[in-house]
């Protein structure tokens, strides 16, 4: 008999097959699965160079699977102010301030995750609330949702923003209702004309971040990643970390709408490369963030009547991107929020369908945060997915506030979109959230508001795991435990469905293993 590269034993594996959903131990040659099976069963691939590890009836689960991450810019975020925990803009004020003590004059300073729901205030901070701290050093400060900013005045001065200025398409420059002037918040496809001054990462730069954030994402026990890209230069570094074998995590690669033509010109579709890194969907933003109150919405937000929010694109250039992308082969992947972005995404996509049909389409909305009974049908009979944030759930603690009890309780309404049979998968949308995808199922399945939304473990665990395969087109060879696919899993301290709730975000990650090979291990596990 041939034997195994490596086998583990003495587990309670959580299969995610439901012919077989419980074993013991598994086999693993190469880089798949050649046996699933009791330890009686499994000893048999045991031969002389076999690596055997000892479960001591840890919990394994399938490798994790992340299908919306911003993957550079959580290492970049890792490099620049943290203002994901302030409470205050004095707090601002002062991890600004210690921050710009050590860097030199004039380089851009950069910060992320402020929430003015949370700060003491209950406002957004402006410019003048930087200037005091930072009067010769450019500053960009995102809100936690990254559809916001806010700029010192050396920063808008050097992009040129004044009380003459207008902003684009799709953005909004916030100014004083006195004055006139600028307030330093740049909202949506204003912000634009920011990012576009900032100096872009050197290589080494870039490298590094993402080299991080991939290091981060398997401690986290993810083996997948649905990696959002921002340029092209994050391909090349794909490409480098992949060439120098520093690349711990499956990529699939999802791109912004702006290469579409790109694309399109080189003839390249969804799935083009291998089990490693291919490329995925094709990233279209139709609308905002609720946070932000730019996420679109059918009627007026119920904490500010004066806005239903922001809409990207226009009906007609929706329809006509969706449709370019949809002809030419490739998944979309859009952001809609709001109500009324995610009716726009729906019309596009169903004017796209009719025109061209295909049965392997698999189009997702990103987020579908607010939804109704209609929408939800509308999605069931389209065939379309959500690519949701469980976490989100923590973190939208405004959210009765910001569109009212009646629209809430459909607000990530994931058991209805379940028993539907609207297919859904899960991510982090890391950084605004937590990248740890225990974190999602905690926030899933211990839901507090709105509680009938909450879901079951089992169901949670199919969001991260054969959901988010089938969301890739990957569904035959990752998302369960099964002889033939790619030995990816994840060892946990404890097993989810036999914990409380509130306790599943204790649950530590041992070890993560990708295509066979070891990508982290919190201790040994190997058995004398």
């Amino acid at each position: 008999m041939i034997c195994a590269d490596m086998v583990l034993m003495n587990g309670n594996v959580l299969t995610m097959n439901p012919s077989k959903p419980l074993a013991q131990a598994i086999a693993v040659k190469d880089d798949k699965i050649v046996e699933v099976g009791t330890d009686a069963e499994i000893r048999p691939w045991i031969g002389k160079n076999t690596r055997v590890l000892d479960l001591k009836r840890r919990t394994v689960v399938p490798g994790l699977i992340d299908t919306h991450v911003h993957m550079a810019g959580f290492g970049r975020s890792m490099a620049g102010i943290n203002l994901r925990n302030v409470r205050s803009i004095r707090e601002i004020q002062e991890k600004l301030e210690r921050y710009v003590q050590k860097t030199s004059k004039e380089s851009w300073v950069l910060g992320h995750g402020w929430d003015q729901d949370r700060l003491k205030e209950k406002r957004y901070p402006t410019r003048w609330d930087l200037d005091k701290f930072s009067p010769n050093n450019p500053v960009l400060f995102t809100r936690v949702c990254g559809h916001v900013c806010v700029l010192n005045s050396k920063a808008l001065e050097l992009i040129g923003v004044t009380r003459e200025a207008v902003p684009p398409f799709g953005g909004q420059i916030d100014k004083d209702a006195k004055t006139s002037e600028p307030t330093g918040i740049l909202r949506e496809n204003a912000m634009d004309l920011a990012w576009k001054a900032v100096p872009e990462p050197s290589e080494e730069e870039l490298t590094k971040a993402c080299g991080l954030a991939c290091q981060k994402a398997v401690e986290s026990g993810l083996t997948s990643v649905h990696w959002l890209i921002s340029s092209q230069a994050e391909i090349l570094v794909i490409q480098k970390l992949r060439a120098e074998n520093r690349l711990p995590i499956r990529v699939y690669i999802m791109i912004p709408v702006d290469f579409l033509n790109h694309l399109t010109d080189l003839g390249l579709r969804t799935g083009f490369g291998d089990d490693m890194v291919k490329i995925g969907g094709v990233k279209i933003l139709a609308d905002g963030s609720l946070g932000a109150r730019t996420a679109a919405l059918a009627e007026p937000y119920d904490d500010d009547p004066s806005t239903k929010g922001m809409s990207l694109y226009s009906q007609e250039q929706l329809d006509a991107l969706v449709a370019k992308a949809h002809k030419a082969g490739l998944q979309l992947a859009i952001h809609a929020i709001g109500d009324q972005a995610v009716g726009m995404v729906l019309t596009a996509l169903e004017k796209a369908l009719k025109k061209e049909p295909k049965r392997r389409y698999r189009h997702r909305v990103e987020h579908a945060s607010v939804l109704n009974e209609r929408l939800i049908q509308r999605m069931k009979k389209l065939g379309v997915m959500a690519t949701v944030q469980p976490h989100f759930v923590i973190s939208d603690f405004w959210v009765v506030d910001r569109v009212g009890l009646k629209r809430a309780r459909w607000v990530y309404p994931f058991k209805t979109l379940i028993q539907k049979s609207v297919l859904i998968a899960g991510s982090s949308d890391c950084p605004v959230e937590p990248i740890s995808p225990l974190l999602g199922i905690y926030a899933a399945v211990a839901r507090k508001a709105f509680a009938d939304e909450g879901i079951s473990v089992d169901e949670a665990l199919c969001l991260y795991t054969v959901n988010a395969a089938y969301a890739s087109f990957e569904e035959n060879i990752k998302g369960s435990i099964e002889v033939g696919k790619l030995a990816d899993f994840v060892v946990l301290s404890h097993d989810p469905c036999k914990v409380l709730p509130d306790k599943i975000r204790d649950i530590e990650v041992e070890m993560t293993i990708v295509g066979g090979k070891m990508m982290y291990a919190k201790s040994p596990m190997e058995k004398a």
